[in-house]
C-alpha cells in the first residue's frame, strides 16, 4: 500500500466532491477503494487528515453502508483495533450515486413542469 495519496487518487476524490460527497469522505472512500482494510490512524496519515475529520467521514460512509467496521483483537490485552473495509462493491457504490443523481434530475424536471403549469394558470 502506498503511504500517500496519488495524483490519480486526488482526481477521483475531486470528482466525488463534484458529485456531492464531502471532501474528506471522498478522500477516505478513494483510499478504501485502494486498500479495503485500514485503521482510522492509517487514513489520517495517508489522507493527511486529522482524527476528527476521519471520524466524521467514516460516520457518513458507515451510515450509507459503504464502509463497515470490524474489531480486531490483538494478542496483548487492551482495546481492540477497529479495522474499516468496504461494505459494498465499488460498482454498487457508483450505481447508487448514479441513481441518486438521476432521481434528483427527474425531480427537478417535474418541479420545472409544475412551475410552467402554475404560471399558465395565472395568465
Amino acid at each position: 500500500m502506498s503511504l500517500q495519496f496519488s495524483r490519480g487518487d486526488e482526481e477521483i476524490a475531486e470528482l466525488f466532491k463534484d458529485i456531492g460527497i464531502k471532501r474528506n469522505a471522498a478522500r477516505v472512500l478513494v483510499l478504501m477503494f485502494r486498500d479495503s482494510d485500514l485503521t482510522s490512524r492509517d487514513m489520517e496519515r495517508i489522507c493527511d487528515l486529522r482524527q476528527p475529520e476521519v471520524s466524521i467521514a467514516l460516520t457518513y460512509l458507515i451510515k450509507r453502508k459503504w464502509v463497515k467496521k470490524v474489531n480486531q483483537y490483538s494478542e496483548n490485552k487492551g482495546r481492540p483495533v477497529l479495522i474499516y473495509h468496504l461494505g459494498r462493491s465499488i460498482d454498487d457504490i457508483l450505481e447508487e450515486l448514479k441513481n441518486e443523481i438521476v432521481g434528483d434530475y427527474d425531480e427537478k424536471i417535474k418541479e420545472i413542469e409544475k412551475v410552467k403549469e402554475l404560471l399558465k394558470e395565472q395568465n
